[in-house]
Parts: C-alpha cells; structure tokens; sequence
C-alpha cells in the first residue's frame, strides 16, 4: 500500500467538517479535505489547515485517488436532500467495499434507507452521530456510530482517537448497531438536551423571579451546583452566560430576546416517541415550550388582560436555592429515564443490539449533556444490563426519594405564584404515573367503549380477552376494533 494515501476524506468544509480533519490530522491520521465548492478547498489549506498535513482534492477523481483502500469517505453536508446527492456524486467512483460516512444530523429513517441502497451497490454505509459543536469536533465529541457492521473495523481506531475521553478516559465512541441505530441515539441526546436546557431554564425563573436573585447571584448559584451531582456542560456554560457582561457593564442575558428556536432534533424525537408509543413527555414540554416562546406578540398582549395570582408568598432564600437545584436534579433523572425508554423500545422495534451502558459512556465526554450524572446511568446498565427502567435502579430509587420533598415543593410555589414550569411539573407527572398500580385509564377506555364501540380488557378475565357493553340500552352488539393499551 502506497503510504503516501490518504487515511480518509472528509467532504463539506464547514466549520463541522473542517474541525474535524484537524482533529484527525492531530491525531496521525492523513485526510484529504474536499467540498463541491473547491475554492473553499484552497481557502482552507491556506488558513485553518496551513502547516498541518491535510491535502486538497479539487475532483471527486482527485480525492478517490488518493484514499487508502477500503476507501473511507465522510460526509459533513446539510441532512437531507444533499447527503442523497452526495452519495449519487460519488458512487460511480468508488467500488466494492468502500466506506461512505454520513456525520450530519440525519433522521435515521433516512440512514436505513440509504445503507440498504449503498449496500446494494456492494458497499459499506456508516450513519454516525457528532455531537459538540465546533469546540467538541475539534478537541474531542462524541461519536456514535451506526450502519453497516463490516465498516466498523475500518473506521475504529480513525473514530475513537479523535473521540473526547469521558469516564476512566475511555473514549466516548463506541459501534451502537445496525442501520439507523447511531443516529437514532443522536436523535434522543439532541431531544434530552431540549429538556435539559428547559428544565435548566425554569429554574433560571425560579430563582430570578421568586428567589430575587441577580444575574451574578444566579451565576454563582449554577457555578456552585456545578461542583455536586448537577455537574454538567450545560449547568458550567449557563453559569458562565449569567455573569456575561456586554461593553457598556449591562448583562447580555437580559438583552436576548426570549425567543428560543429548534432545528428539527427535538421534533423528530417527539414524532419517533409517539409513533413507539412511549411517553417522552419532558423533551415534548421543552418543545412546545420553544413554540409557546415564539408568540411573543401574543405573549406581550396576552400579559395586559390575563392576570395571574396576587402577591407572591414569601419564601425563605437559601432553602428555595437548595429545592430548585433538588427538583432539577429530580427532573434530569426523568428526562434521561425517558430518553432510554425510547432507545431501548426503538431498539426492540428495530432490531437494533444496543449496550446502553455504552451509551451512557459516549454521552460522558465531548457531547452537550455531557455531565457528571451520565456515570451513574452507565454503573445501572453495567450492574443490571436487562434493566427495564432507570427508575427501577437502586441509585436512582434513592435519588428521587431524596429529593421528592424539594422537588414537590418547588413546583407547588411555582404553580401558586404564577411561573411556568412545563418540564418540571411533566417530569413530576410522569413519576406519579409511572409509581401508580392503578390509573384512571379504565374510565378513557369505558368512554372509548361509549361513544365508540372500541371494547375493553376486565381485571376478573384473562389478558386478551375484549368486552363491549350496551351502555345506552339503544346501541347494538357489534363492536369497533379493539384497541392498543
């Protein structure tokens, strides 16, 4: 094997696709930097890459020519119609057993149907999942990787050296499964990071609003709880934009419009929960949250008439500091007990054989909700890999029931003083239900059966078996199909 070939090619030289060559150039490996506009090519050699042992193709031609054999070909493009164009480009350029990457935020429907279209063409297909931003592909993300398992080998050592290390510096990067399986779990991480970032928000309002404090006095709250079982990205960088000050000494912070947008992520973890049949209700509060915050000219009119209660309670200071980062930290366990309801469900659904120990271990360096707590998640599956449900984890029983005090608390004052608290009182919600042997269901199914003939199971007959009652004395016999529970 010539030695003068290239490792592998990163194609689209965003600021994504740039970083992550200089990572890999960092680490030993040789890349060849490509992108359809090739001006940016010579654009990037002269001033990112200049000095480093990168090289520029200025041809699809060029850029196969120079890869080691099997060929491995990443694409950083936008998800969507250009992966599908750039898979077309490049094709009839390569040949049997050759990689081609996708490192986008795809929809892992998308990653399935191509890996069965490349695969037919006798080639190999990788749908991974980046997550960290530009710092993180530069310096470390994280990496999960999925598609066809003949590609692992030949991407491995390229993946896991440039991967951030997170617990007891293994490398946050490891084969998740077959077809869509790796960016289906980028898909869940990008919908808890929703419901990070709201349940961290609400407790911004808490403590602006009924806790009195200042921007610097919030900043040092989240820089404290940053030190305990909150530690986490997110907690560390709001700390660090409540104490940012604009040049003329005000806080940038408050001159940001409180209109938050999304990409998509979120809306596909929601769509992919309901279709699984799987309460994800945290991320789906986070997101209807951004939606609500969206109708801010609504919102500014709605603020004239609408009136919520009177004066505010009284609250004691520090107790009401130390309850909110309690429910906070109640409410994560919720979020992240949901996201994996969704992995392994899809998992069954999908015939997907995913550690999700391994998971938690990817998710434990270089991504956005990275975070201290993510350890603990991984010990569960470690302990228990069968374990149906992070609430059933011993670690995790304790947790909340140490918290469930605070937790309560905090959502009633909210409630009782007029703040929103969607994530939270979601999260709070959902532990009730979830902790219950017993809920109102029956009465949703009897008036099902009413109006509808949609039939019932009884608690005195066999699983399986379906009723239908004449509940008005005027309806016939025949029932409706039965139903899913």
């Amino acid at each position: 094997m010539d030695e003068n070939l290239a490792d592998i090619a990163v194609m689209g030289l965003a600021v994504m696709g740039q970083n992550l060559i200089l990572n890999m150039n960092d680490h030993g490996f040789k890349v060849i930097a490509f992108n359809r506009t090739v001006s940016k090519v010579d654009d990037f050699l002269n001033n990112e890459a200049n000095g480093t042992n990168v090289v520029g193709a200025h041809s699809v031609e060029e850029m196969v020519a120079g890869l080691k054999k099997p060929r491995r070909v990443m694409l950083m493009v936008k998800a969507g119609q250009a992966v599908d164009e750039t898979i077309e480009h490049i094709l009839p350029h390569l040949e049997a057993g050759d990689i081609i990457i996708d490192g986008g935020n795809t929809l892992f429907s998308d990653t399935v149907r191509r890996q069965e279209y490349v695969e037919s063409k006798g080639l190999l297909y990788v749908g991974t999942g980046v997550s960290g931003g530009e710092e993180g592909a530069r310096n470390g993300p994280s990496i999960m990787p999925g598609g066809s398992p003949g590609a692992w080998p030949y991407i491995k050592d390229i993946f896991q050296s440039i991967a951030a290390k997170g617990s007891n510096d293994e490398p946050c990067c490891e084969w998740v499964g077959d077809g869509g399986a790796g960016h289906y779990v980028k898909m869940v991480h990008n919908g808890i990071e929703y419901g990070d970032m709201q349940l961290i928000a609400e407790s911004y309002q808490l403590l602006k609003d009924l806790a009195g404090l200042d921007n610097q006095e919030m900043s040092d709250v989240f820089k404290k709880w940053n030190t305990g079982v909150l530690d986490s990205y997110l907690i560390q960088i709001t700390s660090e934009i409540l104490a940012y000050k604009d040049t003329d000494g005000s806080y940038i912070v408050d001159k940001i419009l409180d209109t938050a947008g999304q990409k998509g992520t979120g809306k596909w973890t929601n769509m992919s929960a309901a279709e699984l049949g799987q309460p994800a209700t945290v991320i789906s509060e986070a997101l209807f949250a951004r939606f609500t915050s969206a109708l801010k000219d609504q919102r500014v009119k709605a603020s004239k008439v609408l009136k919520g209660p009177g004066n505010k309670a009284e609250v004691d200071k520090q107790s009401l500091i130390e309850n909110i980062g309690k429910a906070l930290y109640a409410s994560k366990i919720i979020s992240y007990t949901q996201g994996y309801m969704l992995i392994q469900t899809a998992a069954k659904e999908y015939g997907w054989n995913i550690n999700f120990g391994s998971v938690a271990q990817m998710w434990t360096g270089g991504c956005i909700i990275r975070s201290r707590f993510l350890s603990d998640i991984k010990a569960a599956y470690d302990n228990t890999p069968e374990l149906n449900n992070l609430l059933l984890d011993s670690f995790f029983v304790s947790a909340i029931s140490e918290n469930q005090d605070a937790w309560r608390k905090v959502i009633s004052l909210g409630v009782e003083n007029g703040i929103p608290l969607p994530a939270f009182s979601a999260a709070i919600s959902f532990y009730d239900a979830y902790r219950s042997e017993r809920l109102p269901a029956n009465l949703v199914q009897a008036q099902r059966d009413y109006f509808g003939a949609h039939t019932y199971e009884r608690i005195d007959k066999p699983s399986g078996e379906f009723f239908h009652t004449n509940w008005t004395g005027h309806g016939g016999t025949t029932s409706s199909s039965s139903y899913n529970a």
